[in-house]
């Protein structure tokens, strides 16, 4: 059987623009990458995609359904998702200011590998509107006639798209020109993060079935 190209690309099309929309996932990538570096950064990205991969499992397995269809469900993601992102303004508001590495380094330990993993992989997982955009995604772009294999290389393809959008803005952001721009703004990056994860959380807790 020929790979269904035409439906493969209009698949990467339509969720390569919503990576491009800045939304907690790059939030989360920008502070990492100024506070923490480069490689935090990297791993933060690859927690994000490997989230990826559990939102069309559980789409293509049917549970996405259950869930995008049962409110009491819906409502349990979406205010653990808010109350995660609560989580994440107050970690931002109370954090000491950013410093170049040669100061970091000899102040806080930095981040484990793992745990910048996690930070990104439950950014994405707790993110009700995930479960809703790839239930509509699939539902509008991909036939029922499609295997289960193809499906699975759709899945495994939008994870490697978004790490590899997330590490362009890891490079991009820890770059030491860009990175050192961040530095001047000291506490009021912090502030400004802050106040974006509590905005996001908003929106998460107001976010309605469709």
């Amino acid at each position: 059987m020929d790979f269904p190209w035409f439906e493969f690309l209009s698949l990467m099309l339509a969720f390569g623009i919503s990576a491009l929309i800045p939304g907690a996932d790059f939030a989360m990538v920008l502070r990492q990458a100024v506070v923490h570096g480069r490689r935090e950064a990297l791993f933060t990205s690859a927690g994000i995609a490997t989230s990826i991969l559990v939102h069309g499992s559980y789409t293509l397995l049917g549970v996405g359904v259950i869930v995008g269809q049962s409110l009491l469900l819906f409502n349990i993601l979406k205010w653990i998702g808010a109350a995660y992102l609560v989580w994440l303004a107050i970690s931002a508001l109370r954090s000491a200011p950013p410093q170049p590495p040669e100061m970091s380094e000899q102040g806080a330990a930095r981040k484990g590998d793992m745990a910048a993993f996690a930070l990104g992989f439950f950014t994405n997982l707790l993110n009700p509107k995930a479960v809703l955009f790839f239930l509509a995604l699939f539902t509008t772009l991909v036939s029922m006639h499609t295997s289960g294999q193809v499906k699975a290389i759709y899945v495994g393809s939008m994870a490697l798209m978004l790490f590899a959008w997330f590490a362009l803005v890891s490079v991009f952001f820890t770059t030491p020109a860009v990175r050192q721009s961040f530095f001047r703004f000291g506490r009021w990056f912090n502030r400004v993060t802050g106040i974006t994860f509590l905005a996001l959380a908003v929106r998460v807790a107001l976010a309605q079935q469709r």
